[in-house]
């Protein structure tokens, strides 16, 4: 039996900009070459929005069609696992039966249809969610659970509550839409499962959501993170990572291969420490010319990281850059520039650390250069000051910067307080 699986392929991403038909034309290429298969699963986030525009829908159903409308080269369902038969349309397992998660991009609330639950209801695929599928072909048989996105913190104990199990004389299969630790799609939102928290006794455990490639083996199971079809995130790991799928072969040996896609966008990403001496429209420059010269089938995604000195940055001349090359490359920038003012704030912080001063002399120091800077005149003792400060009376320090209270040794004495203490 012959399996594809895929991942994310966000439709509609890129939406009224240059890149709104490469998902569409990626997944495109990516289905077309699994048409050969028995079955096609897929790990989540078909769409990018909860509710697609009609649009994104009608080039979606154009591309999820195919399989629908091929020939189903044997795959038999012979077992559902906690799911309703009535639930699966005769015409979803006339063609190539296609399985699919929905992830975190079209989750939404229990009393709410997302949009994967509509495409089963419309016969285009199968959804799965805490529950799975037994398909067999000439003796083989796999079963094949699943469980959709849920928020990262609650994954352990709705996946502990289900509990799957693998089933017997099968080649098992479990799908999942979640961050992993390591692979953690977003520190703001940290999971709660780990490698050794997942089911155990599977062959193979897909994993969505994570858009980079992975293949490995922990304890006799193949996680296999599919990646995405399409590069959303423009961050550096996505440079380096070929956009495909995979291919399960199950035999007498289980075969795993990736499937790379041949006409999927380039994308670059190039940190440019700005030069004092150089001009900095011809350090990017120099780095768009050095990356067209390679020749693309489309014109690719550069995505620029600029180092320096923000005085050294001139927004309108990024904008002319972007307008240049506009018919040979998409281009973005992104800055990590320090100001004058935040070079003298972390020279001075190594200054203090570096003559070793406590906490409390280190903030009295940052008072005072502070009050200077502000050319703030007083007669005032700052250290006072500063001492009402560390017990929280702020609104009393705020009343002496202001003026409003100008006799700090009578305050300082009615309130208990005592310089030479």
């Amino acid at each position: 039996m012959k399996i594809s699986i895929l991942s994310d392929f966000h439709f509609g991403y890129g939406w009224n900009t240059k890149l709104e038909e490469d998902s569409y034309q990626n997944a495109q290429e990516a289905i077309s070459k699994c048409l050969d298969s028995d079955l096609i699963l897929i790990a989540g986030d078909i769409f990018d929005s909860i509710t697609p525009r009609t649009e994104t829908l009608a080039k979606a159903l154009k591309v999820l069609s195919k399989p629908l409308l091929t020939e189903n080269k044997g795959a038999k369902l012979i077992k559902t696992i906690n799911k309703n038969l009535p639930e699966i349309s005769s015409r979803t397992l006339s063609g190539i039966p296609v399985l699919a998660l929905h992830g975190t991009h079209e989750r939404r609330t229990k009393e709410q249809t997302n949009t994967i639950e509509a495409l089963e209801q419309t016969g285009f695929l199968i959804h799965l969610h805490c529950n799975g599928l037994t398909f067999e072909k000439d003796g083989q048989k796999v079963a094949i659970q699943g469980m959709s996105g849920v928020p990262e913190r609650y994954a352990k104990d709705v996946l502990n509550k289900w509990d799957p199990k693998p089933e017997e004389d099968c080649y098992n299969i479990m799908m999942l839409h979640q961050s992993i630790e390591p692979y953690v799609y977003s520190p703001l939102d940290p999971p709660s499962l780990n490698l050794s928290n997942l089911p155990k006794g599977f062959d193979l455990i897909i994993d969505g959501h994570v858009h980079e490639k992975d293949l490995t083996k922990i304890d006799g199971t193949t996680l296999l993170l599919p990646g995405s079809t399409i590069i959303t995130q423009l961050k550096k790991e996505e440079a380096d990572v070929q956009k495909g799928f995979y291919q399960v072969e199950i035999e007498k040996e289980v075969k795993i291969n990736f499937v790379p896609l041949e006409n999927n966008r380039k994308f670059f990403y190039d940190e440019i420490e700005i030069k004092p001496n150089v001009t900095i429209r011809e350090q990017i420059e120099e780095n768009i010319s050095k990356t067209l010269d390679q020749g693309f089938k489309k014109i690719p995604i550069i995505k620029m990281k600029l180092i320096g000195k923000e005085t050294s940055v001139i927004d309108k001349e990024l904008r002319e850059i972007e307008k240049k090359y506009s018919d040979k490359a998409i281009i973005y920038f992104s800055k990590e520039l320090e100001s004058p003012e935040m070079t003298r704030k972390i020279e001075l912080l190594k200054n203090l650390r570096e003559r070793k001063l406590s906490i409390e002399e280190m903030g009295l120091q940052i008072l005072k250069d502070n009050l200077k800077d502000m050319k703030f005149s007083s007669t005032f003792d700052s250290d006072s000051a500063f001492r009402l400060l560390s017990e929280g009376e702020t609104e009393k320090a705020f009343d002496i910067l202001i003026g409003k209270q100008t006799t700090l040794t009578q305050l300082m004495k009615s309130e208990g307080y005592d310089n030479k203490d």
